[in-house]
């Protein structure tokens, strides 16, 4: 069965070096989450395991937040981000 997901974000810009992806959120997303990033080459899934605002740590993230996330493998600007449901 096909796992159904929705739209949370969208990759705004990525940090090869450290392995962090910006996202502008548009839903709410938690650690913990189990999310898959979507684009022309990349698509692969994971859990959220940190994620940052203002260089802080938080557990959740709301629409409109823009949010440093690490990813498992590199992304690209305008990928999308999708939370497992």
């Amino acid at each position: 069965m096909e796992e159904e997901e929705k739209e949370v974000g969208e990759i705004t810009h990525y940090f090869d070096k450290i392995g962090v992806a910006i996202v502008k959120v548009t839903d709410s997303i938690k650690v913990g989450d189990r999310i898959s990033i979507k684009g022309k080459t990349t698509n692969f899934q994971q859990a959220v395991q940190s994620m940052q605002i203002e260089h802080v740590n938080v557990d959740e993230a709301g629409n409109g937040d823009e949010i440093g996330l690490k990813v498992d493998k590199q992304v690209r600007e305008g990928d999308k981000v999708y939370k497992l449901l």
